[in-house]
């Protein structure tokens, strides 16, 4: 990621394993109202709260985590099997049950549970919970997508990413949990980081021995990963955010580790590497990999992603895709677990043309076609992607060194531009739906319009789609990297002026953005996190656990236009509501 440091790890680990090893366990005093992992799974046999998922106009996913006896906390490994309940209704209260049932779950799955409820009405909200040791869960709150034949609704999602639990208060999600406004939350990667509490600790100094990671060290290991699934699922913001909305999600890099693709990872020494001699060995990455993603599904309100959806693809299909009416499409794309290797972006004081090499691919082709058809067959007014990874082009800002036409980063789309192209030319091709792309993983906000042609823009303004992107909820942005806020600033002019497609470009916000969908226009409003505090505190709100959400700034793409206008008024009430299924 283009906003964390440079420093490599495996230099890193030369002189912090010792410091590292040391570690012990973070312990949270009830004043700052975290719990440790093993303290949760002992509070109650639904510590970790309740989610629900990937909803469809008949089906929702529903989550949890059940702890059967004490000593069966997050990643033992130990556990009897268990017997959930679990119930769904059209009120609150749980007077009108319309589905029931119990399901089985033991260690082998980390003793959580998914259950798929079928047959429900669309667009309709309902109130799940579950039983299991003579306890009853938390109540959570969902509700069936607006996918009616014939009718269009209104559609408003929140979308989110990058949330470090070492860089500061997950404010953005209390912020998300207290709409009622929200169909869906869209998450679009590093949900958790696999860092430490040593010298590869990240984010914000004061907060070390306050929000540390379980394990102490990083993640490498399948247990690992469980417990830092659990450890991030004890935050009691989170744990509101997904009781209160239905959340669709997908993995990006921190997941596992940073910067990953194929075949290994930035964040990943081979255990021969003698610079890491004496350090914990990190094994081979396939098999890192795989706890991953298997601590992933787990953990995570997502479809399994057997059998659901099914598509031509390589490995496991995480990409799939949702439909609102006729007025939208969602597909959601995966793009760490085929994309060939990042290269550089200069080679011998020349641009690097490995970055256009059909050979190398982002996502799989397999996975670009079924994108790309997408867009060129959608039938609806808009067609969103859900990205990762920045896809709008972003040529290097003017300085020594630096070649004309040097892209800043290889690790986004534009390290595959032969993808990026394809899936440029089928925004250009899709004369039904105007595409839009919503966009995480660089720690800053932006609004984008998307040329085909970047010589010839601004002149005859040649975009085909435009790319809404959320900052961060907690990890450092530019403001943190490059020491502050008038660096920041400098950077919002610097980068559009290289790039003028660039229309909105904010490096020192963290939250969310908030996505409403007319027949008419898409419109996002960014919503960052404020502190009420001290001056220091104002300085950085990440640090406050009392700070709130405010209105940054709302810009729109009018349907035919495929460009950014703005800024427009914050969004109003929606234009009709969810259903009540109760009678």
């Amino acid at each position: 990621m283009v906003t964390e440091t440079s420093l490599s790890r495996r230099t890193v680990l030369k002189g912090g394993a010792a410091a590292a090893a040391a570690l012990a366990l973070s312990s949270f005093t009830p004043e700052r109202v975290r719990a440790a992992v093993a303290e949760t799974a002992r509070s109650g046999v639904f510590g970790f709260g309740v989610a629900s998922g990937d909803p469809t106009a008949t089906e929702v996913l529903l989550w949890t985590r059940v702890t059967p006896t004490p000593d069966a906390v997050p990643g033992s490994g130990v556990g009897l099997p268990t017997a959930v309940g679990w119930e769904l209704a059209a009120d609150e209260g749980f007077a009108q049950v319309v589905a029931s049932g119990t399901t089985t779950t033991d260690a082998g799955r980390d003793h959580t549970v998914k259950v798929v409820v079928s047959g429900l009405d669309p667009y309709t909200r309902w109130w799940y919970r579950f039983t299991a040791g003579g306890e009853t869960s938390p109540v959570g709150r969902t509700q069936t997508a607006p996918d009616e034949p014939g009718m269009t609704h209104a559609l408003r999602l929140a979308f989110v990413s990058c949330s470090n639990w070492t860089g500061g208060y997950f404010t953005a999600y209390r912020g998300i949990a207290a709409r009622d406004d929200l169909d869906l939350v869209l998450h679009l990667g590093d949900y958790l980081y696999e860092y430490g509490n040593g010298e590869d600790r990240y984010g914000p100094a004061a907060l070390a021995g306050v929000r540390d990671h379980q394990p102490p060290v990083e993640a490498l290991s399948l247990a690992d990963y469980r417990v830092r699934h659990a450890l991030y699922k004890t935050d009691p913001d989170l744990q509101a955010a997904h009781q209160r909305h239905p959340w669709t999600v997908v993995f990006d890099d921190h997941e596992t580790a940073n910067d990953a693709w194929s075949g290994g990872a930035e964040d990943h020494e081979d255990a021969d590497d003698p610079d890491t001699a004496g350090v914990r060995p990190e094994g081979d990455f396939a098999a890192r990999r795989a706890g991953a993603l298997q601590a992933y599904r787990e953990w995570m309100p997502i479809r399994e992603p057997e059998g659901w959806q099914p598509q031509p693809h390589q490995g496991t299909q995480f990409f799939r895709r949702f439909t609102f009416g006729d007025l939208a499409e969602l597909s959601v794309v995966e793009t760490r677990q085929h994309r060939s290797q990042q290269v550089p972006t200069t080679v011998g004081g020349a641009l690097n043309p490995a970055l256009a090499d059909p050979a190398r691919h982002l996502v799989e082709p397999e996975q670009r076609d079924w994108l790309t058809r997408g867009l060129t067959g959608g039938r609806t007014s808009w067609h969103l992607i859900g990205s990762q990874t920045l896809f709008a082009r972003v040529l290097a800002t003017p300085a020594p060194g630096v070649l004309a036409g040097q892209v800043a980063n290889s690790d986004p789309w534009d390290g595959y531009q032969a993808d990026q192209q394809a899936v440029l030319a089928a925004m250009a091709g899709s004369t039904g739906a105007d595409p839009v792309v919503l966009t995480g993983d660089v720690h800053s906000s932006w609004a984008s319009e998307l040329p085909t042609d970047h010589a010839r823009y601004p002149v005859d303004r040649n975009s085909v789609g435009v790319e809404f992107v959320c900052p961060s909820v907690t990890s450092d942005g530019p403001k943190e990297a490059l020491g502050g806020t008038a660096a920041a600033e400098a950077v919002a002019v610097a980068v559009p002026a290289a790039n003028p497609w660039v229309r909105y470009l904010d490096g020192i916000g963290h939250g969310f953005v908030v996505l409403d969908v007319t027949p008419e226009r898409v419109q996002a409003d960014w919503w960052f996190i404020r502190s009420g505090g001290d001056k220091g505190l104002l300085l950085d709100p990440r640090l406050d656990p009392q700070a709130t959400v405010g209105h940054e700034t709302s810009l729109v793409t009018l349907r035919g236009s495929r460009q950014v206008s703005g800024p427009v008024p914050p969004l109003g009430p929606r234009s009709d509501s969810p259903r009540s299924a109760a009678r």
